[in-house]
């Protein structure tokens, strides 16, 4: 009898468990899909950066640091990334579109190794 209530116990653990585990995977795909998209907006930054475009940098800067922001999860990457961001705004702004780069490229970097 006792051996009973223990399988019992432990197939409706399981089952709870498997029922559950989507919702969980779908907030974590959630987070990093915001990520993800902050590491493509950051990507075009660069690229619109060596190509001079300031302006095209801020707004792909600016897209990214959204999404980054948007995560709302804790990681020291993800921080870094957001503080280039910043940076690559304030210098593309500026019309400094070489250290505008310089800065998305280093989002780009941080962001990629957020987990």
């Amino acid at each position: 009898m006792m051996i009973t209530i223990r399988r019992s116990a432990l197939v409706v653990a399981a089952a709870g468990a498997i029922a559950g585990l989507p919702m969980l995977t779908g907030l974590a795909l959630a987070d990093n899909k915001h990520v993800s998209e902050a590491v493509e907006h950051a990507k075009e930054a660069v690229s619109h950066g060596k190509a001079g475009h300031a302006d095209a940098l801020v707004k792909h800067a600016e897209g990214a640091l959204k999404h980054a922001e948007a995560a709302g999860m804790k990681n020291p990457h993800l921080d870094e990334g957001v503080k280039h961001l910043k940076e690559a705004v304030e210098h593309g702004k500026a019309g400094h579109a070489d250290v505008a780069t310089k800065h998305a490229e280093g989002a780009v970097t941080h962001l990629s190794e957020v987990k």
